[in-house]
């Protein structure tokens, strides 16, 4: 799974999921798609395809291959494909990404920065 698309993906098409119920501090490192349900503070690096689901919140910069925001980020995000927020997401930092989607509908503040494929 190299590229994000917002479509319905299910449970078994991730490595690792962040039930809802989880509070996380620290570092998070992967490299298999990750889904995150709960709550994360800290930082994000990975080289694997991030999902930060609808309730989910996030408080960290993020490093990721690709990155589908539904849910609340608060830091900034980089990633070395395509950074998606959906309706539901909202992104208070800075994107960096070659291919960035925003839906309409969706809370962003901060700076966007395209930079070249890969």
């Amino acid at each position: 799974m190299t590229e994000v698309y917002n479509d319905y993906m299910e449970d078994s098409d991730f490595d690792t999921v962040l039930s809802p119920d989880i509070e996380f501090t620290g570092t998070l490192q992967f490299d298999k798609p990750f889904l995150i349900r709960g709550k994360v503070s800290g930082e994000i690096n990975a080289t694997g395809f991030l999902v930060i689901d609808e309730h989910a919140v996030v408080n960290a910069n993020i490093k990721a291959a690709g990155v589908l925001i539904r849910g609340q980020v608060k830091g900034d995000v980089y990633a070395a494909g395509k950074v998606e927020v959906t309706t539901s997401g909202t992104l208070i930092g800075n994107v960096t990404a070659p291919e960035i989607l925003m839906e309409t509908g969706c809370v962003f503040n901060g700076k966007c920065t395209m930079t070249e494929k890969r």
